[in-house]
């Protein structure tokens, strides 16, 4: 399931850092992938303001919440994303927490500090 905003901000963020034939080979790829768009209701819209709401101190926008929301209402657990901050803070209401893909591997680094 891809939500129809996670679409859009991809095509965005490759047409503003890639090109346009980068952009068409994404959605080429999108159409023929097994992925199915859910689209979003009205009911959805009001679940993602009371997100984007509670969570403003984390900044989660829009495209983060509706995610969030067709997780809660498809009984999805399992979320792949590059996000982890958001997505590892952020409590959807039918799990305790998502588990997000891909699983992190590889020791942490930590920041070095100057001394």
């Amino acid at each position: 399931m891809v939500s129809p905003l996670v679409l859009a901000e991809a095509c965005y963020l490759i047409g503003k850092f890639g090109s346009a034939d980068n952009e068409a080979t994404f959605l080429r790829g999108m159409a023929r992938h097994p992925f199915q768009l859910e689209p979003l209701s009205t009911a959805d819209l009001e679940r993602m303001a009371e997100l984007v709401a509670q969570y403003g101190d984390l900044r989660l926008g829009g495209t983060d919440a509706s995610v969030v929301v067709l997780g809660e209402r498809l009984g999805l657990t399992r979320l792949a994303t590059l996000d982890r901050r958001d997505f590892s803070v952020v409590r959807p209401r039918h799990t305790e927490a998502f588990e997000l893909l891909p699983a992190p591997t590889g020791p942490r680094r930590t920041p070095r500090t100057a001394t």
